[in-house]
């Protein structure tokens, strides 16, 4: 029998909850993914990895994880400007809990 008693716990509370607030969503673990793998990126290099993607949704979301200090965007002083996006020592910290997820899923995803 579990000691834990569910009265008083709340998910909202938990590590997992916190972790998941940062990096759910369609496009948020895909682009951390694409960072860890390919970094730095561009926008457009971005869009065209994850497939049919809005620059709005793809702008709103790569602002979401800058601001939880996830990826660094850097804009170059160019002419046409370029913006690269790579992970910060904090997103760095998560490629560990995507490599796990990427280990389970090429073990347990159907073989044809």
């Amino acid at each position: 029998m579990n000691d834990k008693n569910i009265e008083q716990a709340r998910f909202q509370d938990t590590g997992y909850s916190y972790t998941l607030s940062l990096i759910s969503g369609k496009y948020k673990p895909v682009i951390l993914y694409c960072l860890m793998e390919y970094e730095p990126v561009r926008f457009k290099q971005m869009q065209r990895y994850l497939g049919k993607v809005a620059d709005k949704t793809l702008s709103a979301n790569l602002r979401e994880l800058e601001r939880d200090g996830l990826i660094l965007r850097h804009m170059y002083p160019e002419i046409p400007p370029r913006v690269e996006y790579s992970l910060t020592e904090r997103g760095h910290s998560l490629v560990e809990v995507l490599d796990k997820l990427c280990d389970w899923g090429l073990t347990n995803r159907p073989r044809p």
